[in-house]
């Protein structure tokens, strides 16, 4: 008999974590249950099918896991493989249940936070190349003219623990020059990663000083927060026991290792061998 039904926080490694730790602040309430997909990370450079294929087995084992709201905690997956899952898995799988990204929520608002209605994005391959970012903030704020700059280098960077090594100042300022060589009328760059707010400080240091740098954290989770009181009928089947678990296809003991850089605590997680 299934006793918690928690939401679902997915990504392909351990930029989720940045994620799940502000929605955690606004919404302490709720259980969670965070799975990275570490043993194939990252998703960045991967195909559309690949992508999907990956994201789609994780949904499937979130649901069996009792969870009836699914966060996709990745840019890439979620400007790749979401709205298929929603549109064409969903329906079959669990019509009760849901599955959101965090695209979405943050082209909603970015276009507030521009003054000169030029943005810049810093985001994986997948991300820039699935062009999800323009055509969202499109939807929202039609004159707002978008940039986009793929950032190859800078997941594994983080992924290895580099980020504060002299050699990823490098490639920090060598993604951020061929962004604003696009543009010189930037004034906000969005980190469309969920690993780069731990570049941020780097970033910040090769951005100029009136350029506004915006991680997702604080938007997804304010978004969250406004999806469930705006949808009861999620928001009651997901039990409040304030529990977080955490799952990795990886071998748990080298995850733990290095969530915590993600998550700001110590945690302990458990091995999935199989989604």
């Amino acid at each position: 008999m299934q006793t918690s039904c928690p939401i679902g926080i997915f990504d392909s490694g351990y930029g989720g974590l940045t994620i799940l730790s502000q929605i955690r602040a606004v919404l302490p309430d709720y259980d969670y249950i965070y799975l990275g997909d570490n043993a194939r990370a990252p998703y960045g450079s991967r195909s559309f099918e690949t992508i999907y294929e990956y994201t789609l087995e994780a949904v499937k084992w979130f649901f069996k896991q009792g969870c009836p709201l699914v966060i996709l905690a990745c840019n890439t997956a979620s400007a790749k493989a979401l709205r298929t899952i929603q549109q064409n898995d969903l329906p079959g799988l669990a019509p009760d249940n849901r599955v959101l990204g965090i695209v979405r929520p943050t082209s909603e608002v970015i276009g507030h936070m521009s003054e000169a209605g030029n943005i810049g994005i810093l985001a994986t391959q997948g991300t820039v190349e699935s062009g999800s970012y323009i055509l969202e903030i499109q939807k929202f704020f039609p004159t707002v003219k978008v940039q986009q700059q793929a950032c190859p280098i800078w997941v594994p960077l983080v992924e290895y623990g580099e980020q504060d090594s002299p050699g990823t100042d490098y490639f920090i300022k060598k993604y951020i020059d061929l962004l604003l060589k696009k543009d010189d009328k930037i004034d906000s760059v969005l980190l469309a990663c969920t690993h780069y707010p731990l570049l941020e400080k780097k970033i910040k240091e090769y951005m100029p000083v009136d350029i506004r740098v915006i991680s997702q954290g604080k938007i997804v989770a304010a978004s969250l927060a406004d999806y469930l009181k705006r949808h009861p009928e999620i928001e009651q089947r997901i039990t409040q026991g304030q529990s977080v678990s955490f799952y990795t296809t990886e071998k748990a003991e080298t995850f733990n290792h290095h969530a915590k850089r993600f998550f700001g605590a110590e945690l302990s997680a458990t091995q999935v061998h199989k989604l």
